[in-house]
């Protein structure tokens, strides 16, 4: 299992973004007007949204108060130390667990049966194996402190006891978060836009035109959003 994980990792970025382009893949519904009658769409697109929203708070917020510098070396798991602070003081994993969130939300917001049936076991089986490889080299480089720190924290399952006292001990760097994050947040934000223009024609009251005039007007904003922010952190203008 550690070495599917390895390759896993390798590629863990680009495996991301195939599994976000799945969600256009036709399927059957997980809700249809048959089961729920003829507002049945509120409920892929408010479970959704909330569901995937949790996703990047989780994501937000671990980034914020205590970014852990772990993007790999030479395409295999790496770690300068072993960050115990912020949200990995309650889940060990809370990058991972919030894009497992992120893409069931978005799995249920494109009303996906087959994404949601297929697509996310399948991402959860490459995100068990990649935590695997993870572990195994941490607890190589780490002995004893990472297995102390994988008896007090849980993997995979929040812990929310204490979370008050982080959050008041802490302070959130919101320059890092937008530095680290803005481009998942430009690809997360397109996904959604994309999903529920195409997918509820009835949120435009099915005027195609104006749905179109959407599809560019959205996007274009965000993509100008996200090529400034690009741009002020490669002069420098933006610095955490």
């Amino acid at each position: 299992m550690v070495s599917i994980g390895n390759f896993f990792f390798k590629y863990r970025n680009w495996i991301f973004i195939l599994f976000y382009a799945a969600l256009f893949i036709p399927s059957r519904p997980l809700f249809s007007n048959e089961q729920f009658g003829e507002h049945y769409y509120l409920f892929p697109i408010l479970t959704g949204l909330f569901i995937t929203c949790l996703g990047q708070l989780i994501r937000g917020l671990t980034i914020g108060l205590a970014y852990i510098v772990r993007g790999g070396k030479e395409g295999k798991p790496y770690a300068e130390g072993l960050v115990t602070e912020g949200i990995f003081n309650h889940c060990r994993n809370p990058l991972y667990v919030g894009n497992i969130l992120m893409l069931l939300g978005v799995g249920i917001l494109a009303n996906s049966l087959f994404y949601v049936g297929i697509m996310i076991p399948v991402f959860l089986f490459i995100y068990q194996a990649i935590v695997l490889a993870e572990e195994n080299f941490l607890r190589g480089k780490f002995g004893a402190g990472f297995d102390a720190y994988c008896k007090k924290v849980n993997r995979w399952i929040p812990r929310l006891k204490g979370i008050g006292k982080t959050f008041a001990s802490m302070s959130f760097n919101w320059k890092r978060w937008i530095l680290k994050e803005h481009t998942t947040q430009f690809i997360w934000l397109i996904g959604i836009t994309l999903l529920l223009l195409l997918n509820y024609p009835g949120l435009t009251g099915h005027d195609v035109k104006f749905r179109n005039l959407l599809l560019g007007i959205v996007p274009g904003a965000l993509l100008l959003v996200y090529v400034l922010i690009r741009y002020l952190k490669k002069t420098g203008r933006f610095r955490e």
